[in-house]
């Protein structure tokens, strides 16, 4: 386990198998078994307020700056990305650059088991990502998508974005 420049917020939940570095979180999060979770000393990984990072997950902020929101639900084995390529074959990235980006989670937002997140992409508040989709392109708030590569499978309806920003 690697434990290196870490700012914790409070009542802070991280389980002992996790590794954590380079990051910035939010009081009351919660970081379950066997994560992996690191930014970059001049970009630090950023996870907000009241979040859940389920297990096996890997969310890798080395390449650029990756931040979740507050009250992110994110399942077991997510995987989010902000490089990604053949970095151990020079020759390879003639044809296939590594691609580099800074990855957004908006606040609310519900990410299902098994979900790749690439870099360069954004994810509005109250977004839902289905399990095992492969998401390389951002939503917009309110988003329902799934699929590899993942696709808009629908909208909030007005009356279920009501529900979500009122106190009914």
């Amino acid at each position: 386990m690697k434990l290196a420049n870490i700012n914790l917020g409070s009542n802070v939940e991280v389980d002992p198998t996790s590794s954590l570095n380079n990051i910035k979180i939010g009081d009351q999060v919660k970081i379950a078994k066997n994560c992996t979770l690191f930014g970059n000393p001049n970009h630090l990984l950023e996870i907000g307020v009241n979040s859940y990072v389920g297990m096996n997950a890997i969310i890798e902020g080395f390449n650029g700056k990756i931040v979740i929101g507050n009250q992110v639900s994110i399942a077991q084995q997510v995987t989010i990305l902000s490089g990604s390529g053949p970095n151990a074959s020079i020759t390879l990235q003639k044809i296939f650059p590594i691609v580099k980006g800074e990855v957004f989670i908006d606040d609310h937002c519900w990410i299902g088991a098994g979900v790749t997140i690439m870099p360069g992409v954004r994810l509005g508040k109250f977004c839902v990502v289905a399990v095992n989709s492969f998401v390389n392109k951002s939503f917009p708030d309110f988003s329902v998508i799934g699929g590899c590569p993942a696709m808009l499978i629908r909208t909030l309806s007005d009356e279920e974005k009501r529900k979500l920003v009122t106190n009914d």
